[in-house]
């Protein structure tokens, strides 16, 4: 035989059903509650918010952005308690490229990643700042390009290279001096082109010594610790001089007839040395922000590493460790990301080296550019010896 539920019974069965609508929404309420980590322009900031996207968290922030700003992930994916985002917001930067004002926009924070982002034309240019300064603000930056120009002098063609902005400091890097009375069809202080033609004319005697120019020339020698297709002027080359001696025969102050007497070279032509790269770097997949190897890509970039080395040192690691921060050789007690032999040496960057990779990459770093100059010279020689 049932029974019917009594007032009181009712209004407990009720209140009960209250409390578990509460209890379920605030449950959902602390899963939408997040802290994110923004890295905005080099600085990093803390986010708290309840926010599900990146564009949400950054609001949250109020940072603002733009469509031509750099934001990792993309404004409209995912966010997630304990991500790091990376805005890079764009900015104007005038130059002055071979004498050619331009304005670009771009989101570098380096006057050399800037540069880099505008191709091969650039690549090897003189700067009118280091190339690991921040961005000028108030002067344009002057970028002055590799450029390919021909100088006659004493009888014969000199092919010369340089990214020097002028004629007179172009000369001067390859030692072309210009003695007292000689003659040169360009100013000294004009811009230097690519293709331009030079000639200097010798201030000549009846009889008497001159000093000649002697033509450098180049040699290219094989590097297996650097990335194939990779060229690098290890040494400039400069011009050797001879002492020459001789008699003139001038009719109408033309000379037509020369006899030497004596030559005596006084100093032997420098050749040009261009390394060449060799070896073959493996292709690394796109970096994800806040991974071991994204922390490792910046502070490589801090040393001027590109990403030939950058390639070289992901290739390295991957060999050694996996890029386990707490990677461990049982047999020879090598430790982390690095695997520094003891692990204790990377004390030095951090009492805290046996897991944070930040602190076992800056040793890692350190280690190879001493040993090694740099990742792929390490890379290089583990190649050959299976260990570096």
């Amino acid at each position: 035989m049932s029974r019917s539920r009594t007032p009181r019974s009712r209004r407990l069965l009720a209140h009960a059903a209250v409390l578990t609508l509460v209890t379920a929404g605030t449950g959902a309420f602390a899963t939408l509650h997040k802290t994110v980590e923004v890295d905005v322009n080099g600085t990093e900031i803390q986010v708290s918010t309840f926010g599900r996207t990146v564009a949400d968290v950054l609001a949250a922030a109020d940072i603002e952005i733009t469509d031509m700003d750099l934001v990792v992930p993309g404004p409209w994916e995912s966010a997630s308690s304990g991500q790091e985002i990376v805005v890079r917001h764009a900015r104007e930067l005038d130059l002055v490229i071979d004498g050619e004002k331009r304005t670009v926009w771009t989101t570098a924070l380096t006057v050399g990643d800037a540069i880099d982002a505008l191709g091969e034309r650039t690549q090897g240019a003189h700067l009118s700042v280091s190339r690991s300064a921040a961005l000028p603000r108030t002067e344009p930056l002057v970028v002055s390009t590799q450029k390919t120009m021909t100088v006659a002098v004493d009888g014969q063609v000199l092919e010369l290279e340089s990214s020097l902005p002028t004629v007179r400091e172009a000369l001067m890097e390859v030692g072309l001096v210009l003695n007292e009375g000689d003659q040169i069809d360009v100013d000294l202080d004009a811009a230097v082109e690519e293709g331009l033609a030079i000639e200097v004319t010798r201030a000549k005697t009846v009889a008497g010594t001159v000093v000649e120019t002697m033509k450098f020339g180049e040699k290219e020698v094989k590097d297996p610790s650097r990335a194939k297709g990779t060229r690098i002027v290890q040494q400039q080359g400069r011009v050797g001089e001879r002492q020459v001696t001789y008699t003139a025969t001038v009719v109408d102050g033309k000379e037509i007839d020369r006899q030497i007497l004596a030559s005596v070279i006084v100093t032997e032509p420098l050749d040009r040395v261009v390394l060449v790269g060799t070896m073959e770097v493996p292709d690394v997949p796109p970096v994800k922000p806040g991974t071991a190897k994204a922390i490792a890509k910046e502070l490589a970039a801090k040393r001027g590493w590109g990403d030939d080395e950058f390639k070289c040192l992901v290739a390295l690691w991957q060999k050694e460790s996996g890029w386990r921060v707490n990677a461990h050789n049982k047999s020879s007690g090598a430790y982390g990301i690095p695997q520094a032999l003891p692990g204790s040496k990377m004390a030095k960057f951090g009492d805290d080296w046996r897991t944070n990779p930040e602190t076992q990459i800056k040793w890692g770093l350190s280690y190879i550019s001493g040993r090694y100059s740099t990742p792929c010279g390490a890379w290089g020689h583990f190649l050959r010896k299976n260990w570096y």
